[in-house]
Order: C-alpha cells, then sequence, then structure tokens
C-alpha cells in the first residue's frame, strides 16, 4: 500500500496509484464551512456534542481540518502556510464564539460586537481604529469585503499603491514555514500543499486588501475590472512589480523548506462565468499568461513542486493557455458550468492537467440533491476523472454551510467504496 505522499506524487505524474488520492482542507478553496466540519465531526463520532471548531479562514469562515478527521476519512494531503489570516491577524489565542448555534473557536482578532442590524464586522489586524473590511450579514455564512475605495488621480497612477501588501516574507514566517514544513513531513505521510501567498495576479478576492488598514490606488471591484481593460499598461506594471517580490519569496520559500513541499498553490484569480470565460484569451495571454509563466518557470526549474491554479467557472477555452502557462493542476473544477462536462475534460486535457476537484457540484447536488444522488455523483467523478491517475478527488470548491451530515457521510463513505484502482 503507497503512502499518502506517494500515491500524489504517482498520480501528479499521470499514472494510476493504488486509489484515487482524496484533499480536504489543504487550501483555501478546497475546504469546508466550520459548520458542515462540526456536523461530519458529530456524524463521526470524533467529538462529544457541543465541541468547538476552530475557525481557521475567518474571510470564508472555514473549518480546522484536524489530523483525526483527515485519518478518519482518508485524506492524503494537509496544508503548509502561513498563520497570517484574510483580514491581517493571526490565527492564535482562540476563544469561544457562537455561529448560527454552533459552537466554535475564533482568534483572538476577530471582532464580535454586533452592529445594530445584527451584521458582523471585521477589520484589519483586528484593529477597530480602522475602517471596516469585511461584513458578515445577519444571517449570513461567510464575509462579504467592504471595499474601501479611496480617491485616486487617474492622471498620476501610482504602482506603489497598488503593491503596498506585497512584501518580502518575514522572518519569522520564514521560520514558521521551515518547521512546520519539517514537521508536517516527518510526522505525516501527506503530500505538501504550500499556499503561496502574493503570486495570484489579479485575485479580485484580494484587490481590496481587506488585510491592509488604508489601501491605496485601485481598490474598487468594478473599477479593477475596468482597468484591466482601460489601465492596462498599469496593470501590467502593478503584476510587474508583484512578479519581481513573488520571485524573491520562492526563492526564500524554498530554501527553507526545499521539496519537502509536493504542491504549490499559486493563483486563485477566477476568469470564468458560469457561461463562459470573462476575459478573451487575448486578455489572459497580454495580461496574465507572461507571469504565470515566470513563476511556473522557477518552480519547475528551481524545485520537484507541481503547479496549482484555481478557476472558478467555464474556463475550457483558457485550458490550453493554463496549460502552456506552466501549470500541472486545475481546480476546482465547475463541472456544471458551461463547456466543463467532466468527459470532455478528461478526454482533452487529462493526459496534460490534474483535475483536482469535481467531484460533487456544491451548488446543486450537494446541497439539494438526495443522500443517493449524492452517492451517484461522485461514483460517476471517480469513474470518469479516475482513469490513467492525473485526478484527485474534491469537492467543487469549499463545502458550504446546509449541508445535511448525511450527505457529508454519503460522500465520504462513496468516496472510500470506489477509490481504489481499477476505477468503475
Amino acid at each position: 500500500m503507497l503512502s499518502s505522499r506517494e500515491r500524489v506524487i504517482k498520480t501528479l505524474n499521470h499514472e494510476e496509484p493504488d486509489r484515487v488520492p482524496l484533499d480536504l482542507g489543504s487550501t483555501q478553496v478546497t475546504g469546508m464551512s466550520v459548520i458542515s466540519v462540526y456536523l461530519l465531526r458529530q456524524a463521526l463520532g470524533l467529538d462529544e456534542p457541543g465541541t468547538p471548531v476552530k475557525v481557521v479562514e475567518p474571510y470564508q469562515m472555514l473549518g480546522e481540518i484536524k489530523s483525526d478527521l483527515r485519518e478518519a476519512l482518508g485524506a492524503d494531503t494537509v496544508s503548509l502556510k502561513t498563520t497570517k489570516t484574510m483580514f491581517g491577524f493571526r490565527n492564535e489565542g482562540w476563544k469561544p464564539w457562537t455561529f448560527h448555534d454552533v459552537p466554535v473557536l475564533v482568534p483572538a482578532g476577530f471582532n464580535t460586537d454586533p452592529e445594530p442590524s445584527g451584521d458582523i464586522l471585521q477589520y484589519p489586524e483586528g484593529d477597530k481604529s480602522a475602517p471596516p473590511s469585511g461584513r458578515l450579514p445577519k444571517d449570513g455564512f461567510y464575509f462579504d469585503t467592504i471595499v474601501r475605495q479611496e480617491f485616486f488621480d487617474e492622471d498620476n497612477l501610482n504602482v506603489d499603491d497598488n503593491v503596498e501588501e506585497f512584501e518580502l516574507i518575514s522572518d519569522e514566517d520564514l521560520a514558521f514555514l521551515e518547521q512546520e514544513a519539517k514537521r508536517l513531513y516527518e510526522e505525516t505521510d501527506k503530500a505538501l500543499v504550500a499556499e503561496l501567498s502574493g503570486m495570484s495576479f489579479g485575485d479580485i478576492a484580494m484587490v481590496p486588501a481587506p488585510w491592509v488598514k488604508h489601501p491605496r490606488g485601485i481598490r474598487g471591484i468594478e473599477e479593477w475590472y475596468v482597468s484591466t481593460a482601460m489601465r492596462q499598461d498599469y496593470v501590467y506594471a502593478v503584476f510587474e512589480r508583484q512578479c519581481e517580490i513573488a520571485l524573491k519569496n520562492l526563492e526564500k520559500i524554498y530554501s527553507v523548506v526545499g521539496d519537502r513541499v509536493t504542491i504549490a498553490f499559486i493563483t486563485g484569480t477566477d476568469f470564468g462565468t458560469q457561461r463562459g470565460p470573462f476575459i478573451s484569451t487575448r486578455a489572459y495571454r497580454t495580461l496574465y499568461k507572461p507571469f504565470h509563466k515566470i513563476i511556473t518557470d522557477w518552480i519547475h526549474k528551481n524545485t520537484h513542486w507541481k503547479a496549482f491554479i484555481h478557476s472558478c467557472g467555464s474556463v475550457y477555452k483558457l485550458i490550453p493557455d493554463f496549460i502552456d502557462a506552466g501549470f500541472d493542476i486545475i481546480n476546482p473544477v465547475q463541472t456544471g458550468a458551461a463547456e466543463m462536462g467532466a468527459q470532455r475534460l478528461k478526454d482533452e486535457f487529462g493526459d496534460k492537467l490534474t483535475f483536482w476537484g469535481g467531484g460533487i457540484d456544491t451548488q446543486t447536488t450537494l446541497p439539494f440533491g438526495t443522500a443517493d444522488e449524492v452517492r451517484a455523483e461522485v461514483r460517476e467523478r471517480l469513474r470518469i476523472f479516475g482513469k490513467g491517475g492525473g485526478y484527485v478527488f474534491n469537492s467543487i470548491h469549499n463545502v458550504q454551510a446546509g449541508v445535511s451530515a448525511e450527505k457529508l457521510v454519503a460522500m465520504y463513505e462513496t468516496v472510500k467504496d470506489y477509490r481504489n484502482y481499477p476505477v468503475s
């Protein structure tokens, strides 16, 4: 029987391992709502009723995937990242909180004072003297970004304003990554997935910089998208500067973690809608691809890592360019979007890309289908994507709140029953 690490490496090399690898929680786009984590842990008998779960990603309110849950499910991956959250405070100083009647633990920097409306405001670095950068609506399940677009002079745009959040990794964070990579590599047999911040060019979740107290430059979502068409020279210059910093950080990070890492999460920039890409192939090739290729070229030249791209939506038309840009892995494999049929993707790109996700539709089947429909879809995706290797099972993006424990268990029971090779 292969170790988890061996299993993942084999499938990334497009060979059939002993069984399809499983990921849960190795990245911020392959995890699970803290509410669903709580329900799943209770259903599997891992916790006593009322045992809280840590919120390790407060922007999306994702729950911690502890080692006992990974072992119970047979998961093969583990996350390597710093402790800093999307709001700039760190995952430390845990305190109790209640989220939709579910007991959770949140970091000390998490604001728990509700507004008169019942909304919860979140502040960059937990500093209430700064304008709030996130809002959790009353009865909501995750935060919305509060855009803090200040005035900018159209004729005197300054690249420095839009790169202030990109900086060389601190010695403290490097030391943490070195220690954590060594611990995870030696104490587990899991494949390490490194989430590399600052390399996701134009990620609209990052553009408003919710961790920066007073962001300057172009920070509005609409204004940024307009800029990618109307101010391309400026955006290109921003990406150039960002890329310079990213390369320096890559060198620093690799010097301390080495090839203990198997996968590098590079970018979470979304390029697709439900119906198709929202930028042209020409725009991707002009603005994004050159920088993606610089990053992946460095990785492939200097490491044994595999490069991971996340893009939601219908990106079928862009996949050849993703491959040419040097990406080895694509996620979340949104099969419910236009032109993204599972069999089509496997037939056309399965020898060049590893599909990481696509295992269950989190927009339809998982929240609204029956347990039997969940089982049927999971089995079908394992059959289609698993053949010949090149597939890591995960849901299509994060599992949201509102999914019953019965369906969560049905999903993972089906993976357990049908992940062995030969898949059928």
